[in-house]
């Protein structure tokens, strides 16, 4: 029960905390919740020492359930298994140790040190699925990509002329929104950004919401200087090119205010280098809302973690009409992506369908 409400209120800072885990912690006494907190931005205190400073004294001898293992380091902040064991905590309930080689078991080990009793690995699942973001980046340097599609029932993304707006209803276009607004950047190819000029940027009803990096997979610099992107300054803007992409397009668009990152040296952008690139500029989380050229390119490189695709129940027909993947596509069925952990949900009715990428699969 109490560890459930630790993962809860975690949950309130969901796409604030990046490049931090989304943490809970709540302090238990006498079988009654005393103080909660949650870590709510990187650089402000952790979940820990906001229960902490709720609980006061009455910390002196209790429980506290945390959602992941206490930090042990000098970072931002203070290390909260100190703070923990300086508070007089009599025993901790961990769900989840830290992977972060500058944690990885040395909070625990300092609270039992400290005498402090600590049992590990109480709703550990549960405590995974809320930090897959961050769990991913910190053991594989990689962001967590989100591959996002919309489509018509017979799979079509747009009709043979293009027509695409809108697929989905507006439940749906609002989940999207909400869900931009949860991840560090958003992608897409040069393909979508030359046919929609779209502004990527998050539009909730009552105007909250962080705008994510925008980046634009663009491997000759060819997005115009005119594109939303470029001009409205809403959200920083990386444009990712080859070596080969033209020098003068290349400084025109960096004149212009953009990030522009070369990624390989073939034809095409590789995208494992951009992905890398993305993880040591910490960019935690990736939300792919490009067309079916990038969206089999991710597929193929292994660079896909989780898709959301909403259905609309619209058929639309046409052998030219595009689908949500393409590219040279597999050609074995047995080299096909497959996903596990499908779930169904209804958006007024259009249906989500959410799965996770099995890793350990590009292509053969």
């Amino acid at each position: 029960m109490y560890m459930r409400e630790a993962l809860r209120i975690a949950h309130h800072a969901e796409g604030r905390t990046s490049p931090n885990p989304l943490v809970g912690a709540v302090i238990v006494r006498d079988g009654r919740i005393i103080a909660e907190g949650w870590h709510r931005k990187a650089g402000t205190p952790h979940a820990e020492v906001h229960a902490l400073r709720m609980a006061g004294d009455l910390a002196r001898g209790a429980t506290l359930y945390v959602t992941l293992e206490p930090c042990a380091h000098y970072g931002r902040t203070g290390p909260c298994a100190k703070a923990v064991a300086e508070a007089g905590i009599a025993r901790v309930v961990v769900a989840l140790l830290d992977p972060n080689p500058k944690v990885a078991g040395k909070g625990v080990a300092i609270l039992r040190d400290a005498g402090i009793k600590v049992r590990v690995g109480v709703l550990e699942e549960e405590a995974r699925r809320l930090n897959e973001v961050f769990l991913h980046w910190i053991t594989t340097g990689l962001p967590f990509t989100v591959l996002k599609t919309a489509m018509t029932l017979d799979g079509k993304i747009a009709t043979a002329t293009g027509d695409s707006q809108w697929i989905t209803n507006e439940a749906s276009r609002l989940r999207v929104h909400a869900m931009r607004d949860r991840y560090d950047a958003i992608l897409v190819g040069i393909g979508t950004e030359l046919h929609d000029n779209p502004s990527l940027t998050t539009r909730l009803p009552d105007g909250a919401g962080n705008n994510p990096i925008r980046i634009i997979v663009d491997s000759q610099a060819r997005a115009p200087l005119d594109a939303h992107v470029v001009t409205d300054g809403l959200a920083k803007t990386i444009i990712a090119v080859t070596e080969a992409a033209p020098k003068e397009r290349v400084e025109a668009l960096q004149n212009a205010g953009v990030e522009v990152l070369a990624c390989g040296s073939g034809s095409e952008v590789d995208l494992r280098v951009l992905m890398q690139a993305l993880g040591k500029r910490e960019i935690t989380s990736v939300f792919v809302e490009g067309g079916g050229s990038i969206a089999f390119s991710l597929l193929a490189a292994g660079l896909v973690d989780k898709v959301h695709a909403f259905v609309a129940p619209k058929i639309v027909g046409g052998a030219d009409a595009k689908t949500p993947v393409e590219g040279k596509g597999f050609q074995k069925l047995a080299d096909a992506v497959e996903l596990t952990g499908l779930t169904a949900e209804t958006m007024a009715g259009d249906v989500l369908l959410t799965a996770y990428v099995k890793h350990g699969q590009e292509t053969k």
